[in-house]
This record gives C-alpha cells, sequence and structure tokens, in this order.
C-alpha cells in the first residue's frame, strides 16, 4: 500500500509516498522550511502544501516533536507553544480532509527501523535516539513501542540532555566530533542506568555522518546508525497511518 508519510521536524516539514510494505520512499522527497512563527495553523498549512504537491488522497501519517496522546499534541519544546494541547489530528483532517494519524516523530522514526530497518527482529530492549534540534527518544520491548518516552528531557549536569548533546547545540557551538560524542556519553550514562538497552539506534540528520562520531560513543548495548537515516520519520508515520486505517476497516 502506498501512504503519504509527513514528518514536522523544528527546522524543515518532509513528506514522501512510502511503500508501507517495504518501507521504501517511491517518491521523492518533499522538503519546505518550517514556518516562523510555527503555529498549529501555519504548520498546516504547509502540510496541506505537500499533500497537494503528491495530488494525494488517502490516509496521511504525520509526525511531530511532543508527547502525542490520542491525536493531541500535550507538549511543545522546541515548536510554536500554541501545539501544546492542540488536537492536531483534528486539525490536519480539516485541513486535508483526509484521514490522518498523529504520532511522536521519534516514536515513528523507531517504528521504521524496527520494522524494516536496523532493529528488525531484535530481541529484547531497543532504544532509538534521534539527534536534530532536540534529541527524541523510542523504546521498544521484543518490537512493542512504549510511546512518548521524551528521554531528551533527562537532566545532565542541570541542564535537558537535549540542551547539551544535540546536533543543534553540536552546530551552535562548533563542537568537533569526538567532543559531541562525549556529551552524547554523558546521556548514554544515564540511560544505561535505567534501561540497559541491548541496542540504540541513531537517528536524525546527523546520522549520516555516524562514521565520524560513532567510535567515539560508549553504552553497554550495541550502537549503530539508522538504516533510513533523516527518512525514518517519514516511513515510521505512513506505516502508522497504514495500521490505523486496517484497524478501522
Amino acid at each position: 500500500m502506498i501512504t503519504l508519510g509527513i514528518d514536522i521536524g523544528g527546522s524543515g516539514i518532509k513528506g514522501a509516498r512510502v511503500n508501507t510494505k517495504s518501507g521504501e520512499l517511491v517518491s521523492e522527497r518533499v522538503r519546505i522550511d518550517t514556518p516562523n512563527p510555527s503555529t498549529p495553523e501555519n504548520c498546516a498549512q504547509v502540510v496541506q502544501e505537500i499533500a497537494r504537491q503528491f495530488q494525494y488522497h488517502g490516509p496521511v501519517g504525520v509526525t511531530f516533536p511532543s508527547v502525542v496522546r490520542h491525536g493531541v499534541t500535550l507538549t511543545a519544546a522546541n515548536v510554536d507553544q500554541g501545539w501544546i494541547n492542540c488536537d492536531a489530528a483534528k486539525l490536519l483532517r480539516d485541513a486535508l480532509a483526509l484521514p490522518v494519524t498523529v504520532l511522536n516523530d521519534a516514536d515513528a522514526a523507531g517504528i521504521a527501523e524496527v520494522e524494516f530497518g536496523a532493529g528488525k527482529n531484535v530481541g529484547g530492549t531497543v532504544a532509538m535516539f534521534t539527534f536534530g534540534t532536540g534529541i527524541g527518544s523510542a523504546f521498544f520491548i521484543d518490537g512493542v513501542l512504549f510511546p512518548n518516552t521524551e528521554f531528551g528531557h533527562l537532566l545532565i549536569r542541570g541542564k535537558d540532555a537535549e540542551k547539551r548533546a544535540s546536533a543543534q547545540v553540536k552546530e551552535n557551538k562548533g563542537l568537533k566530533w569526538k567532543e559531541w560524542a562525549e556529551r552524547v556519553n554523558e546521556f548514554f550514562v544515564e540511560i544505561d542506568k535505567l534501561f540497559t538497552p541491548d541496542m540504540i539506534i541513531i537517528g536524525g540528520g546527523i546520522s549520516k555522518k555516524f562514521d565520524k562520531f560513532g567510535p567515539h560513543l560508549r553504552s553497554v548495548a550495541q550502537i549503530v546508525p539508522a538504516k533510513f537515516l533523516n527518512d525514518a520519520g517519514i516511513i515510521g508515520a505512513a506505516l502508522a497511518a497504514s495500521k490505523a486505517r486496517k484497524a478501522h476497516t
């Protein structure tokens, strides 16, 4: 089944058609800068434009960097505060006049990686961390998602982990790869103490440079890059929408 997946991020909104049986993108990816201000209404217009460019009619999966419960975005760490307690699913359904499934962005990326990517057929505890504007997290136990974990907000040296070790912090501070990896390792020390994961998957745009920083990362877990790199969120969103449609038919 071909399904549209859209990934709303702090800096860009990306979308593509996805074959949900293989996890492959079957179209070019469309990317539009996240509007400023990134209000729900402004972002909905961008989502509408992406769907229009694909001339798409069918279920749509949309990711968002927030705790998402029953389609409602409860937090807004790196986007406009208007998203707090916003019924995002209804907003986007009304904008697109299509069935819409909304989920946390890191959860979506993790779903793609566990279904088709680096975490496929991996037992035990698999943790996915997406490094971008912030740090997203997704946890799976024997392939089953525990949603909305938000471990990017763990306190490290008195600050949210993502305020010390996101990809944006690396860029803003001009950190070398090893310097940035040491900050990530401080975060992993806490993750190891709490969960002792079997595998950690590194996602987000920075994952395509895994060879630069991966050798410096340390954990009790096996650490691997995401197979789908920065497309994992799009793929996971499409998978979630496809499964939601099947559940209602």
